[in-house]
């Protein structure tokens, strides 16, 4: 059965607050529809006015009861947000933060030829945002949580044109080791997610990408890209008691990819 379709309680009467829904093509919006299908709550973020209308009827479809803006380097809107989420909810179970940035002078090119300031915006948006949230966040779960972060291969792997980012997702991964070392005595688990190419509106800034998502769908042991939805699936399950002792590490979820040389 398809993931999109299989409903379960597995998360019933969490509170799940997902950053970097864009559009129906976005992985933060297959984390958001599935873990409303698995019982929970959901909080959504949109970037910007340009943004609401193509997030607005993504949050209705999952009946979200906060929709909120969020530029990561806007305090006020970060401030606004977890008031918002501490009013409605008292808590929070889930964060998934699922942002990359980099300016397309960053982006082209060599990394050794990166502009300083094109690296620190990558930076700031994609790794330091995370600590940023995280840190908001942590109070909200007394209880326990689980957070999420998404990355990609070219974090620990060279991945042609994918430039600047490749270092900034290295720095994302290890982050993520360090918060699961440091709040896993607080029952808070983290998790980096690094799901296989997939026609997001971030990946269409890379050159030569579709040419990517072909080669990885003729040679990864699925012989298929994997699907928004069987990355949310897998995030629910992971925010789930069934999950309960995994954190700290990088899933992957691309059909095997990763495992050829």
């Amino acid at each position: 059965m398809p993931p999109e379709l299989i409903r379960s309680s597995i998360l019933n009467g969490q509170k799940a607050l997902v950053v970097g829904v864009a559009n129906e093509r976005s992985i933060a919006w297959g984390c958001a529809k599935m873990m409303r299908h698995a019982g929970a709550e959901i909080a959504i973020t949109y970037l910007n006015d340009r943004a609401r209308p193509y997030v607005e009827p993504l949050a209705k479809m999952v009946e979200a009861p906060l929709l909120l803006p969020l530029e990561v380097r806007n305090p006020a809107q970060t401030d606004t947000l977890f008031t918002a989420i501490a009013e409605k909810w008292g808590r929070l179970d889930i964060l998934v933060h699922s942002i990359a940035f980099a300016p397309g002078e960053a982006l082209a090119g060599r990394v050794t030829d990166c502009p300083r300031d094109g690296f620190l915006t990558a930076m700031e948006v994609s790794c330091w945002s995370l600590l940023d949230l995280v840190r908001r966040a942590e109070p909200l779960m007394p209880s326990g949580g689980t957070i999420f972060a998404m990355s990609y291969h070219g974090a620990s792997e060279v991945i042609e044109n994918y430039g600047i980012m490749g270092p900034v997702k290295a720095a994302l991964e290890s982050a993520v080791r360090y918060l699961a070392a440091e709040l896993g005595p607080k029952g808070i688990r983290v998790h980096a997610i690094s799901p296989g190419p997939l026609a997001t509106r971030a990946a269409s800034g890379i050159p030569d990408f579709d040419a990517l998502m072909a080669r990885v769908a003729e040679r990864a042991p699925a012989r298929r890209l994997v699907t928004i939805e069987e990355v949310g699936a897998a995030c629910a399950f992971l925010a789930s008691p069934y999950a309960g002792a995994m954190t700290g590490d990088t899933i992957y979820i691309d059909g095997g990819y990763h495992i050829l040389g």
